[in-house]
């Protein structure tokens, strides 16, 4: 994306983490952050809320088709790294990671996290940390890039990457707004900058559910993304996807619906979610 300006949907996902983590009974995900860095967007949401008739800014971010996708994806995300530190892994690099919060809940670790975003929305992030007095984790690197104009290799090498360690890489909420060949350049970039048997953690949009443009709800969420700049571009066929990963150099090893995901981590539908999650996520592996 070319958007100069700070990503309007990674603020909004932000806050969908934080309102998770406090309001649903059966959080997946602990990550408050949002609400804690993001006071002047939330106030802006509220008052968008409030004119569209509904009681503020949580019950806007709740009801919005995407709050279920965000929360499936950290979690599982979050999940697969863990598995990665299990088997030492001490690099992480996340890209696109807009307001990703992982480092400042996981600044004492040993594990060197590196945040690859678009210079403006890490420009903002990093003086709204300023401006709330807290310090960058020292295991913390900033990686500002356009991967639209540079390759994740040549950005990471202006960090202290080590592309002969092992690493995992989270790539979340982003394919679907590219066009289909950028996201296989940067698969094939991941699959070249990284050593065998690392892993990958990414979603993408069921290429069935973007062309359903009768699905009331879907159709909501297009027209939501779509007025903040960032439209839908792009999605995979899930029958195809092995293969789509597999001609970029990399393995998958699974891939999941949202209802596969929330019988995983509540098989009692203890937060009562309604809806159905319109994205998909998947685990790769190099080699």
């Amino acid at each position: 994306m070319e958007a100069q300006t700070p990503s309007r949907t990674a603020m909004a996902t932000s806050l969908m983490r934080a309102l998770h983590s406090h309001a649903d009974p059966l959080p997946f995900i602990d990550d408050p952050w949002g609400e804690r860095l993001l006071t002047d967007a939330r106030a802006v949401i509220d008052e968008r809320a409030r004119k569209a008739g509904l009681t503020g800014v949580d019950e806007y971010l709740h009801g919005n088709a995407a709050y279920l996708n965000v929360i499936l994806r950290t979690r599982f995300a979050e999940d697969a790294l863990a598995e990665a530190l299990a088997r030492g892994v001490r690099q992480y690099v996340v890209i696109g990671a807009g307001f990703d919060s992982y480092a400042l809940r996981n600044g004492a670790s040993d594990l060197v996290v590196y945040e690859v975003d678009h210079p403006a929305t890490q420009t903002y992030k990093r003086r709204l940390l300023a401006d709330s007095g807290v310090a960058t984790p020292t295991n913390l690197r900033f990686v500002a890039a356009d991967l639209g104009e540079e390759k994740l290799g040549d950005a990471l090498a202006r960090a202290d990457f080590d592309a002969s360690a092992p690493a995992f890489f989270s790539w979340l909420g982003v394919t679907m707004y590219l066009p289909r060949e950028a996201n296989f350049a940067t698969f094939r970039e991941i699959a070249r900058l990284g050593a065998a048997g690392d892993e990958l953690a990414f979603n993408y949009m069921d290429a069935r559910v973007l062309a359903a443009v009768n699905a009331p709800a879907f159709a909501a969420m297009r027209a939501q993304v779509e007025s903040a700049g960032e439209p839908f571009v792009c999605g995979f066929d899930p029958a195809r996807i092995g293969a789509d990963l597999a001609e970029c150099g990399l393995t998958l090893l699974e891939d999941h619906g949202g209802d596969e995901l929330l019988a995983r981590y509540d098989p009692e539908r203890r937060n009562g979610f309604v809806g159905k999650p319109t994205s998909r996520v998947a685990r790769a592996r190099i080699g």
